[in-house]
């Protein structure tokens, strides 16, 4: 399910109706375009590498220091069935290599994750709002419905020429301006 951009604002732009390309036509599109454009941006996460469960308080030890805060909500993977799932931080130590959260569960001793778990900011409520994002995902959205409609996957432009790269990287290149704020700069340097 789409989180940035509603089927509902698509459908306006594109200026199509509900009878002929319906909601789930529409998010489709959406979820194709934030499953490029997101992986992209900075997504808030840490690695996990250990994690114990004493007194339904599970305490989640990060790799290096992590960027979340009391009262998010992250979405833990890669641990255990236990740990895995979407979680509350309750508590974030002082130094940011550990955060906890409430699990109701037996017990568990320390353990290291090899290989590292995961925790991520949940959902894409980071970016929900921000008109640049937006715009990016709504001119990618469009250019996916563009390419999905025209036959062979070819558009004619208006002088004539045919297109028939509209899905490739310049696709990208072509919002990059609007995301350059928001790349995950340190994903690209590893």
């Amino acid at each position: 399910m789409p989180s940035i951009v509603a089927a509902s604002e698509l459908r306006s732009i594109l200026g199509v109706s509900a009878s002929l390309y319906n909601d789930a036509y529409l998010n489709d599109i959406i979820d194709a375009c934030e499953s490029v454009i997101l992986p992209m941006l900075v997504t808030y996460k840490a690695p996990i590498a250990n994690a114990e469960l004493s007194e339904n308080v599970a305490t989640f030890g990060t790799q290096g220091e992590h960027p979340f805060s009391v009262g998010q909500s992250v979405v833990v993977a890669g641990v255990s069935a236990t740990f895995n799932g979407t979680h509350t931080i309750t508590d974030v130590s002082d130094d940011l290599l550990e955060f906890t959260a409430a699990i109701t569960a037996a017990d568990a001793t320390k353990f290291n994750v090899i290989p590292a778990g995961s925790a991520t900011l949940s959902g894409a409520s980071t970016y929900v709002g921000n008109a640049a994002v937006e715009s990016a995902v709504l001119s990618v959205s469009v250019q996916i419905f563009q390419n999905r409609t025209a036959g062979g996957g070819a558009i004619e432009g208006v002088d004539f020429t045919v297109t028939n790269f509209r899905m490739s990287r310049g696709l990208l290149s072509s919002v990059s301006g609007l995301l350059g704020p928001f790349l995950d700069v340190e994903a690209i340097a590893q």
